[in-house]
């Protein structure tokens, strides 16, 4: 099967096909797609990051972000679950209409949601479908590294749990280094700081990664930090609803000379460009201006899509509202909300 791009400027869009649609409960579906042969590095990802797909809706299209329920090791083949939502557009669509062998258009994983160190023991929490990225996650961390991992999955009821079996199979086959604690609010209520607490028990030392709704995040991290664990552990992915169209085609207007620019070092896919800045135009579109296939999404500093290394030289970001303060002293960035504020600049985007 050969690579199909879509049908955009883009190129960094493909055609991917369902190969499968797992029903994972009643509201709930896991979707397989096949990577074309020679766009294997294209959709090259890290657990936690997210593919964004074009997904028709009347005459019109709709891009949603979903996060990937599957791991690098599974070689050429990527799954995404998706769960209803009501009135949402994309969830509702996928969850009555995917099929195995309609086609859809996705751009390459996003996202920064993922793992840097697989040293420290990991302290998973999800709630609902939150639990799609942390899957990625745990069966990366029991599959190619050796520490321990304890999953705590909150629900409506226990039909609402995803991946209940196969939650099970993983804990049977790995009992010294998986525990998964359930939290059901048909039996238990909502969960809050105190009662999550006592779930987590010491947790100072280890590396926490959380995903859900905004409340149940919020509650989870006091829980976590009241447990021991250190702010800069902590990492959150943040759901992201596109207001902007990700595969729209944007019309390149290079940018001539200016002596009040700066100047910009980039290493993009192992290849080196200098290039002008101007001191009132965000990176990202000086990028795409220069017709340089940059990673992008949502555009608007919500989703991490456009993340990069700030090697050396200072910018000011318009919106962060994905990267953490852990990421911050690290040196990441967004593309799209970057404005510069030095002279010179060397980046690179080496996620």
């Amino acid at each position: 099967m050969t690579a199909t791009k879509a049908n955009d400027a883009r190129s960094s869009a493909h055609s991917l096909e369902i190969v499968k649609v797992i029903e994972e409960t009643s509201d709930a579906v896991s979707i397989v797609f096949d990577v074309p042969s020679g766009s294997e590095e294209a959709f090259a990802y890290t657990p936690g990051q997210f593919l964004t797909l074009r997904i028709p809706h009347g005459d019109d299209s709709v891009s949603r972000c979903y996060s990937l329920s599957s791991t690098p090791s599974a070689g050429r083949q990527l799954q995404v679950t998706v769960k209803r939502v009501d009135g949402g557009r994309g969830s509702n669509w996928l969850c009555d209409n995917a099929t195995s062998g309609m086609r859809l258009d996705s751009l390459r994983p996003g996202g920064m949601f993922t793992p840097t160190d697989w040293a420290d023991d990991f302290v998973l929490v999800a709630a609902g479908s939150g639990i799609t990225p942390i899957m990625s996650i745990l069966q990366t961390a029991l599959a190619e590294h050796t520490n321990t991992i304890h999953l705590v999955y909150a629900n409506r009821d226990e039909e609402s749990v995803i991946f209940a079996d196969q939650l099970r199979a993983l804990t049977t086959a790995h009992p010294t280094r998986l525990s998964v604690q359930h939290w059901l609010e048909s039996t238990s209520g909502l969960p809050t700081d105190e009662s999550l607490r006592k779930l987590f028990g010491d947790v100072a030392g280890q590396r926490a990664f959380i995903c859900g709704p905004a409340p149940f995040m919020e509650v989870a991290g006091q829980a976590l930090s009241s447990a021991g664990a250190s702010p800069d552990m902590i990492h959150k992915e943040v759901f992201v609803s596109l207001n902007t169209d990700a595969f729209a085609t944007r019309t390149a207007t290079p940018t001539a000379p200016s002596n009040s620019g700066a100047v910009v070092t980039v290493d993009l896919e192992g290849e080196v460009h200098t290039l002008n800045w101007p001191r009132d135009q965000v990176l990202l579109d000086v990028l795409l201006d220069n017709d340089l296939d940059a990673p992008y999404v949502c555009r608007e500093g919500n989703c991490g899509g456009c993340a990069y290394s700030l090697r050396s030289g200072v910018v000011t970001m318009l919106v962060n509202d994905t990267l953490d303060q852990y990421e911050l002293d690290r040196g990441v960035r967004l593309a799209c909300q970057s404005i510069p504020e030095t002279d010179e600049l060397d980046i690179a985007f080496d996620r």
